[in-house]
């Protein structure tokens, strides 16, 4: 069993920064790979981003690239999310999620993908 949590959320107004983070005790985490998803009120969970068990791989949704940048320390077992130019739209319960896989530059990007996954922190972008 992995347990992620996430930490970092809050309130920003737009065109503001915030750096999630997800950290686990699992020492093999970087044997996993990691995405972030986000859930808005009344909508369905939907990608933000995603990077390999190596850290050389990393993808992205549309609606983030350039903004967000998804990185990883294996060292201390957490992978961050900086997000920039944050806009109200973002606004969202962010989840990161974790799945083992063999594969150092497999990025994985659906959720149906992934067999861990945290508890969420809030991010609230004020207008």
């Amino acid at each position: 069993q992995v347990q992620l949590v996430e930490s970092g959320g809050g309130l920003v107004q737009a065109g503001g920064s915030l750096r999630l983070s997800c950290a686990t005790s699992r020492r093999t985490f970087s044997s996993y790979a990691v995405g972030w998803f986000r859930q808005a009120p009344g909508k369905e969970r939907e990608f933000v981003a995603a990077i390999s068990r190596g850290a050389d791989n990393t993808y992205y949704a549309d609606s983030v690239k350039g903004r967000f940048t998804i990185s990883r320390d294996n060292a201390k077992n957490t992978v961050y999310l900086q997000m920039n130019s944050l806009k109200p739209e973002d606004t969202a319960v962010y989840y990161c999620a974790a799945d083992p896989r063999i594969n150092y530059r497999l990025v994985l990007t659906t959720t149906r993908d992934y067999d861990y996954w945290g508890q969420g922190t809030q991010v609230t972008v004020s207008s």
